[in-house]
């Protein structure tokens, strides 16, 4: 599919377009930002290949897209707080992201978009899994629907899945305030404040439980969303290149990083946009 300012091409029937024809390096004009953000309104993740970066380009393009903020447990680089190192080095076996989640869902309120781009990637692997949470909701049942409707899913930092994928670079690269505990309460669904189409939105990273209910009791419940969240017919999933960048919608998407590159280096810049509280 061609507009008149660039190329899109989907990648999977779920969710993701590639879009070619920008160049990144320079300032985007007001109507071209417009149409990007409209393709991932309607595409949850898009990509593009071949964007040589330096870090205040990076940080340039996103403020283009909205508020970047700073990510509450590591530090970052060095003159740009906003961005984080997202690496996992050829001596270690644990990645960062190494589990289906989306970002920071124990904050108040978490981010509405995250951007992403490789500065290195191994020979093979290290490819990023997304999941379209709009088609998780609407395949429930009528009844689940209802059972949702009246749910607040409890986010933590500290859920042992999170805290095991960032743990080393805390050790070396954390913030200040690394062993903060941060939880939040959200919608089990939410409606997307731009689109008004209904997402689910626990995820296996961060959710811990229902508000109102035990842990043990919001388990079974719990187990079930996470499985079907992850159906392959609601992902895509895509290979990196140095130099691709990749802008995904938090509200109404879910990612996961796979660690199949041990022994190899992987290194990512992320800046993550400010967002509101669900409703």
């Amino acid at each position: 599919m061609r507009n008149a300012l660039f190329e899109i091409r989907p990648i999977a029937g779920a969710l993701g377009a590639e879009l070619h024809g920008i160049d990144l390096t320079d300032d985007l004009p007001a109507a071209t930002v417009r149409a990007v953000r409209q393709v991932l309104l309607d595409h949850l993740v898009i990509f593009f290949r071949d964007q040589d970066l330096s870090p205040e380009r990076f940080l340039a393009l996103a403020r283009g897209f909205g508020t970047p903020i700073e990510y509450p447990f590591l530090k970052g680089i060095d003159g740009f707080p906003e961005i984080i190192t997202v690496s996992k080095l050829p001596d270690e076996k644990v990645n960062f992201g190494g589990v289906w989640h989306s970002d920071t869902t124990y904050l108040q309120e978490p981010p509405m978009a995250t951007l992403l781009v490789a500065r290195e990637v191994p020979e093979a692997g290290g490819d990023t899994l997304f999941a379209n949470q709009y088609l998780a909701y609407e395949r429930l049942s009528d009844g689940m629907k209802q059972l949702l409707a009246g749910l607040k899913g409890v986010a933590s930092s500290a859920k042992a899945d999170s805290s095991r994928t960032r743990e080393d670079r805390i050790r070396s690269d954390g913030s200040a305030e690394a062993r903060r505990l941060l939880i939040a309460e959200h919608p089990a669904v939410r409606t997307h404040p731009e689109t008004g189409r209904k997402a689910l939105y626990v995820n296996r990273a961060h959710t811990v439980g229902f508000a109102g209910l035990t842990e043990k009791e919001s388990a079974p419940l719990l187990e079930f969303l996470f499985n079907h969240q992850i159906r392959p017919e609601f992902t895509c999933r895509f290979r990196w290149e140095a130099g691709s960048l990749a802008i995904w919608d938090n509200r109404c998407g879910q990612h996961y990083a796979v660690n199949d590159y041990h022994g190899q280096r992987r290194v990512m810049h992320r800046i993550t946009l400010a967002g509101g509280r669900p409703v």
